[in-house]
């Protein structure tokens, strides 16, 4: 009986670690050491714009990168706020792409 627990232990461990291990590989995509310092460029040159631009408020904007394209969330006044955000965004060296995940406040 001990040696049936001991296999289906192993069967079990086995089963759940090929889960694990396969399934990461195939949802997460890594950097690497230069992308991820790329990527840290973009996003303080894009916080840099955006904090610049007049009239809008950077502190509730957020801005994360991964392989060049940059994702905006957060909140903004208005919709032309968000319009501006996107375009300051764009105009960003190294800007490949920008998706919007902005609201406007109250809506």
């Amino acid at each position: 009986m001990k040696q049936l627990n001991n296999r289906f232990f192993a069967f079990l461990l086995i089963v759940l670690m090929a889960f694990f291990l396969g399934g990461t590989s195939a949802l997460a995509e890594e950097e690497t050491a230069g992308e991820y310092l790329d990527n840290s460029v973009i996003t303080a040159k894009v916080k840099k714009a955006i904090f610049d631009e007049p009239g809008l408020k950077s502190s509730e904007i957020k801005v994360e990168t991964f392989k060049g394209g940059v994702l905006l969330s957060g909140f903004v006044n208005s919709q032309n706020d968000m319009d501006r955000a996107v375009e300051v965004a764009r105009e960003v060296e190294g800007v490949k792409s920008v998706k919007n995940s902005m609201e406007v406040k109250g809506q």
